[in-house]
């Protein structure tokens, strides 16, 4: 069973959808009493940081995420979801995350005229390095909105990045079991669900779903 969180403030339904056409198995919300059974996790969200936090606060899946992490379970979040994964985020102020990525969360910014915050369409995805992800080398296109970044204090978790404002942005990350993306990989058409179903092979090779 993968087990997808839904903070209310999710894109939940585009996530069930695309699961289910790269045939993945049984997909369920996540409880604070079914994530030590779950095959994965996936943490998509959408909007505020401290909006985030504070659902996974009120559902109590906050030391259940911490605990599942430590023991090895895969977990993968999605645009805020990865962000979440950070150890702090200085949107809207200061607010401490999961804390399973050391890095915090800092604002874009644009210096280019015609750039916008929140970046939003599609933007070409450049791998760093081979990974789970991007198991070829080879990137592809991908729909994001954001207005902020990570920020990882270790740059070899950064599995890809975009150009923005003449800079590269993080947009991939892996390290070890823990796995993200900032851009909405379930909006993101074919390259989108490349990326799922690459996670889901990685998930069969471990042996933990069929």
């Amino acid at each position: 069973m993968i087990a997808v969180i839904d903070m209310g403030i999710s894109n939940i339904g585009s996530v069930m959808r695309a699961l289910e056409r790269i045939g993945a198995p049984l997909a369920e919300k996540a409880t604070a009493a079914n994530l030590d059974d779950a095959a994965a996790v996936l943490l998509p969200g959408v909007g505020a940081f401290g909006d985030g936090m504070a659902s996974l606060t009120q559902q109590g899946l906050i030391e259940p995420l911490r605990r599942i992490a430590a023991a090895g379970t895969p977990i993968f979040g999605i645009c805020l979801g990865m962000q979440l994964l950070a150890e702090t985020s200085e949107e809207h102020g200061h607010h401490a995350g999961l804390g399973l990525i050391s890095g915090r969360v800092v604002r874009l910014e644009a210096t280019r005229p015609g750039e916008r915050i929140p970046n939003i369409g599609w933007s070409d995805v450049t791998p760093t390095r081979p990974s789970i992800f991007f198991p070829a080398g080879t990137g592809g296109t991908f729909y994001h909105v954001h207005s902020f970044r990570l920020a990882a204090v270790d740059p070899s978790v950064v599995t890809a990045t975009i150009e923005f404002s003449g800079t590269r942005i993080p947009v991939a990350v892996e390290q070890d079991n823990l796995f993200g993306v900032q851009f909405h990989a379930e909006k993101s058409q074919d390259d989108g669900l490349d990326l799922l179903a690459a996670f889901l092979a990685h998930l069969r090779r471990l042996g933990r779903i069929n």
